[in-house]
């Protein structure tokens, strides 16, 4: 519950006029509650500063001290606000005062320093002047420091740094001045155009680098694309060359070759065969030593008439043979279907059809041989 000042306010007031007023005797007042009310009254004042304020303090009780001292650094008069709790005041009671200090302070207004004390020891006289030296902030005192500043007698002239003005040196200082400034405002501007040219040059330069690259990168899509025109021409001039290679090659070919059927290269291997066979056969000398000798004997006019018409014979079937021209699917053919040669016998008969011509020849000749 919050302290009650209004039950005895004008007393309180009055009390706390006196402590502020500066001459007023009155250096203290004591403020304490009536019983166990929150009523605050006014428990004294006095004129004989802190010690016997000090006195006046109670164990057993909550009280509130106002005193005015004089600060002793600067002399000036300063005031203490104390709040003290007596070691013989029970815990309820103190937590139920401990909201009215702040109470107690908005009333009692202008304290220098506040002592929240609950011995005697707290509130020696002594232990509150150091409290409210170290508050004043400085060691200064008024009254030691005024007699510095007393009039002690007629003073000196009072002596001056003045010189007059040379209006040459003036104006020289005046024109180096204006152009030290004017120079100090052409390396500026120096520096803005230097700054300014290196811009328009980097600008420049970036736009020759963009242009360049858009270039570049038409003459790529540029050569990219004659390369892919290039590359599909090629490919259908290969696929044109590959469809019409094999129209050449038929082309090309001969009719016989075109026409020429298995059965047909067969038929004309058989009949060359038979041809080179019947060829092969001509009557000759009979590699038979009985037969080659009788042959060769000078009485027999028929045998050598028979070998002079046998052998126009064998060469008119071998110019037959020639001058009859193969063709070349039949060429190739033969080359393909060649036989081996056969070797040559050391003893070859004769066909029967001349040895029976030449039995004949030998009985025709016989008998004139005897005759």
């Amino acid at each position: 519950m919050a302290a009650n000042l209004s039950r005895n306010g004008p007393a309180l007031q009055e009390a706390y006029v006196r402590v502020v007023t500066e001459k007023s005797p009155t250096d203290w007042a004591l403020f304490t509650y009536e019983g166990n009310s929150n009523d605050v009254r006014v428990a004294g004042t006095g004129e004989g500063g802190l010690e016997e304020m000090v006195e006046e303090l109670n164990s057993g009780k909550v009280m509130y001290a106002f005193c005015r001292v004089k600060d002793p650094n600067s002399g000036l008069p300063k005031f203490v606000l104390i709040n003290w709790t007596g070691e013989g005041v029970n815990d309820v009671r103190k937590g139920a005062c401990a909201s009215h200090v702040s109470t107690m302070a908005s009333f009692l207004k202008g304290a220098h320093v506040t002592i929240n004390a609950r011995a005697e020891e707290d509130v020696e006289p002594e232990c509150i002047m150091q409290k409210v030296a170290r508050a004043s902030g400085a060691n200064y005192t008024f009254h030691r420091e005024s007699g510095r500043f007393q009039d002690t007698g007629p003073q000196a002239p009072v002596g001056s740094v003045y010189q007059k003005t040379n209006a040459v040196s003036e104006i020289k200082r005046v024109g180096k001045d204006s152009f030290w400034a004017k120079a100090e405002k052409e390396e500026e501007n120096r520096r803005l155009e230097e700054k300014r040219r290196a811009e328009q040059e980097r600008q420049r330069l970036e736009e020759e680098r963009r242009e360049r690259e858009l270039r570049e990168a038409a003459r790529r899509e540029q050569r990219y694309q004659e390369q892919s025109a290039g590359g599909e021409a090629s490919l259908q001039r290969k696929c044109e060359q590959q469809d019409e290679a094999p129209r050449n090659r038929e082309e090309q070919e001969p009719v016989c070759q075109q026409s020429a059927h298995p059965r047909e290269v067969f038929k004309q291997k058989e009949r060359a065969t038979s041809t080179t066979l019947v060829s092969s056969c001509q009557p000759g000398k009979l590699k038979s030593p009985f037969l080659q000798k009788q042959l060769t004997q000078p009485e027999l006019p028929l045998g050598g008439e028979l070998h002079a018409t046998s052998w126009p014979q064998a060469g008119l079937h071998e110019q037959s043979a020639a001058s009859t021209p193969p063709c070349p699917a039949q060429a190739g053919e033969e080359a393909v279907y060649e036989e081996p040669p056969v070797q040559d016998a050391l003893y070859e008969e004769p066909p029967m059809v001349q040895l029976q011509d030449a039995g004949a020849q030998h009985a025709d000749s016989y008998p004139s041989s005897l005759e």
